[in-house]
């Protein structure tokens, strides 16, 4: 698609919470939060003439690499938030995109993003294909008070679950959807600490794809205290995805 005239270097988008969206309690999940920041970055991309089909001319598609989310409040069932975007970094094949979720006007999440172009036949990076020079960068404008970090996966590690990867688990680029990752580390998380929001940051390290049918090992890592998770998923003992959790 074309650029659109209504483009902009930084996008704003309303959202309404839906109960499909809610865990029990009436509270945005945590997987459906990652897939509303997704949902406006995907739609920032599209009216920037750099979407999944502009890209597929090309075999191109973005992947995310890294995310980091701190959340100071959740949204709730029919509240309407606003999603702000723009982009801190874009050359070759790499791109940094802040996120920020707003509610009344109140910043409620911050969420900082690394993108890699991917050609989806030879399944690997490569520099993407379609001019972003109208893109204005703001390299110095961070959604969140921390950047990203190495996750450090203790050996001391438990494994705690062993999945199949199912044809549900798969997205448009035909790998687990990322989101599907934190899904099933949170699965194994104490549910009253999901209920009660005791998340206060997260980060998510996504290292190998996986496709259908894969068999794979979700792991829990021991922490000093009790202010913290490390999740990492794995398949033939290699690691695939590392979650961090920080809780409140």
């Amino acid at each position: 698609m074309p650029i659109s005239p209504n483009f902009t270097s930084v996008l704003s988008k309303d959202w309404e919470i839906n109960f499909t969206q809610c865990t029990p309690n009436g509270y945005l999940k945590y997987t459906d939060l990652c897939n509303i920041l997704q949902l406006t970055a995907a739609a920032h991309s599209e009216i920037g003439g750099i979407s999944f089909y502009d890209m597929q001319e090309f075999h191109q598609a973005w992947v995310l690499s890294r995310m980091r989310v701190e959340i100071t409040a959740l949204p709730k069932w029919q509240d309407v938030v606003t999603v702000k975007t723009w982009i801190n970094s874009l050359e070759n094949s790499r791109s940094v995109r802040a996120l920020e979720m707003y509610i009344k006007g109140k910043k409620i999440v911050g969420c900082e993003t690394y993108w890699a172009v991917f050609n989806t036949q030879a399944r690997r990076p490569e520099a993407l294909a379609l001019p972003y020079e109208h893109f204005e960068l703001y390299p110095e404008n961070k959604a969140t008070v921390e950047g990203f970090s190495k996750i450090n996966i203790n050996h001391e590690k438990e494994a705690i679950f062993e999945k199949t990867v199912y044809l549900s688990d798969l997205d448009i680029v035909n790998h687990v959807n990322n989101v599907k990752y934190l899904e099933w580390c949170l699965d194994h998380v104490n549910a009253n600490r999901i209920l009660k929001q005791e998340v206060k940051s997260f980060e998510m390290n996504f290292m190998k794809e996986l496709s259908l049918k894969d068999q794979v090992v979700i792991h829990e890592s021991e922490n000093n205290d009790n202010s913290a998770a490390t999740f990492s998923i794995t398949k033939d003992e290699k690691t695939c995805f590392a979650l961090h959790l920080h809780w409140k």
